[in-house]
């Protein structure tokens, strides 16, 4: 668990602390739960534990119901729809600039450890190591784009939209074959910034965000 960093606040502690335990999936998505539930479960007192819910309301990932309980989102197709709807829209603008600005080092770092970690899927398969470096790599790369951006109020938007992103995920079933299509989707937008091809880019990182979508409806 997140601990309060120095000149921290509660409220933010008790925020991270929410979103971990739903992640973690210690509160199962789209659970109805007290505020005093949610006191014991995270060792958070009352007052910022009502400050982190009340903004985790305003970014729709609960509902609080008042003198009744708290009810959290359950991931379901509008939800996973709007997500990657979101993000095609800031992440087709930003890769265009990515292709063109991404230091050679960088990107040469992002496609060696995506061609590792399609080797350590073919010898190892997804355990436990080679699905935390699936996850890792997600954040890589797509945060790099977006940071190309150099957009503080982008940056935070996105790092809430990611937050969806994780709960849409969390009955994804992954296997072999599917996340070795994700990783050569990833190799296709690497390779086009690579070739400093713009369209090219905004091309793959669209078809990748299709098929994702894809694969999260079932439609493989």
């Amino acid at each position: 668990m997140a601990e309060l960093s120095p000149g921290g606040r509660l409220s933010d502690l008790a925020y991270t602390r929410i979103l971990e335990t739903l992640f973690e999936r210690k509160i199962p998505a789209g659970a109805f739960v007290s505020q005093n539930d949610l006191v014991q479960l995270l060792g958070i007192p009352v007052a910022p534990l009502r400050d982190a819910l009340k903004v985790l309301e305003t970014e729709g990932v609960v509902t609080i119901h008042p003198r009744s309980g708290i009810q959290f989102v359950k991931p379901g197709l509008e939800l996973t729809r709007s997500t990657y709807q979101y993000r095609g829209i800031i992440e087709r603008a930003a890769v265009a600039i990515y292709a063109e600005t991404a230091q050679d080092s960088e990107l040469a770092e992002v496609e060696r450890r995506h061609r590792q970690a399609l080797a350590d899927l073919e010898s190892e398969g997804l355990t436990d190591r080679v699905r935390q470096e699936m996850e890792d790599l997600e954040v890589l790369l797509h945060n790099g784009i977006i940071a190309s951006l150099n957009n503080p109020l982008i940056d935070r938007s996105y790092k809430r939209m990611h937050n969806y992103l994780k709960l849409v995920r969390l009955d994804r079933k992954l296997t072999v074959p599917l996340a070795q299509r994700s990783l050569r989707e990833h190799m296709e937008i690497i390779l086009a910034c690579k070739a400093r091809d713009p369209e090219k880019a905004v091309a793959a990182l669209s078809a990748h965000f299709t098929a994702a979508l894809q694969r999260h409806m079932g439609m493989f």
